[in-house]
């Protein structure tokens, strides 16, 4: 809301109350409830008008003022008038404030959601965001924050994490909000230290949790794509156990190459790991073997002491899991479609779900 200055205040915000303070102070008498609704009004009407509460407190006791020595009774009734007069202006004015807060908050609300899930026209939509500092004709990108808790904007997770991007970043333009319980920063895309400051703080503040950026998108679709693309990237961490504090989605290209054609990928999954059911105790603990293999580049030592196995219990598991399924871990030119077959059934869930 703007501010009008103190000398344009029209004299009807105070005419009627020099005379409700005159019969206050004659007879001694309370404002009548019909008076304070009035006195209300003109408070959410001051507002609305984009008056300033100092100025039209301070028109009030001018008029009060001007007008002390004509009225005929003691001080006291006077004094009680004027609390009563200005507690109820100033109770309409902060009245309308918070409706606007709301609007406006609603608004934003409104504007984030069409924002993110792409609902909205886009030259409306691109207008709409100049008035939240966004210009989406150039190319923007998101980091979206995960944590234990769910968060919103009025969390006070949410308001330490801005209260440091804007103590940083104070000049620069960037929106933080929330959705769906998880923290957001859409940024242009090429302002990346404000992502990063943003994983930053967000990681400290969340106690821990995890960061993920997807890589910026040209145009007024282009916070959507980002957007998803880090959502991607959170359930990709959950399903591959990625425990980095801050994921990039360019640096994770590799999964959603691999799971694009997915029927291609349960066939590989099927042909090269079914064999590994035929184990005493399942699949499950090869492929755990496997993965702990490839996740220590193939070091048996290192492998071993993760599964908190002995090295020959651990070449054991190896072995067989060449005799089961043909393929020799070992052998670089096998070791390639075991590993993709092991992210493809980890990607999947298998062996816990049907492919």
């Amino acid at each position: 809301m703007a501010t009008t200055a103190a000398t344009e205040i029209p004299d009807a915000y105070v005419h009627d109350y020099v005379r409700i303070l005159s019969d206050v102070s004659a007879t001694g008498r309370r404002l009548t409830r019909d008076e304070l609704d009035s006195r209300r009004a003109l408070g959410e009407q001051a507002a609305e008008d984009g008056y300033g509460l100092r100025e039209i407190i301070n028109a009030h006791l001018s008029a009060a003022r001007s007008a002390w020595p004509t009225l005929r009774s003691g001080s006291e009734s006077a004094l009680a008038g004027i609390h009563q007069v200005i507690d109820a202006v100033v109770e309409g004015f902060e009245r309308a404030q918070r409706h606007a807060v709301r609007q406006e908050e609603a608004a934003r609300r409104e504007f984030i959601d069409d924002l993110l899930y792409g609902r909205s026209d886009l030259g409306h939509l691109a207008e709409r965001a100049e008035r939240f500092g966004l210009r989406l004709s150039h190319a923007h990108a998101v980091a979206v924050a995960h944590g234990a808790a769910s968060y919103d904007e009025t969390d006070p997770v949410a308001r330490r994490v801005e209260q440091a991007l804007i103590a940083r970043f104070g000049d620069r333009t960037f929106l933080l909000t929330s959705k769906d319980g998880r923290l957001l920063c859409i940024a242009p895309g090429d302002q990346t230290d404000v992502l990063h400051q943003f994983a930053k703080q967000a990681y400290a503040a969340t106690n821990g949790g995890q960061v993920a950026i997807g890589r910026a998108q040209p145009g007024p679709g282009g916070v959507v794509q980002s957007y998803e693309e880090a959502l991607s990237v959170l359930d990709l961490a959950i399903r591959m156990e990625l425990d980095a504090p801050v994921l990039h989605a360019a640096d994770l290209l590799v999964y959603p190459v691999l799971t694009r054609d997915r029927q291609a990928m349960a066939d590989l999954v099927t042909h090269t790991l079914a064999p590994l059911n035929s184990a005493r105790g399942g699949a499950q603990p090869l492929l755990d073997t496997l993965t702990a293999y490839f996740d220590s580049g193939c070091v048996a030592a290192e492998a071993a002491r993760r599964l908190s196995l002995s090295v020959r219990a651990f070449t054991y598991r190896l072995e067989r899991i060449r005799r089961l399924t043909g393929a020799d871990p070992s052998d670089p030119t096998h070791r390639y479609t075991l590993q993709t077959a092991v992210i493809g059934a980890r990607l999947l869930g298998w062996p816990h779900s049907e492919l």
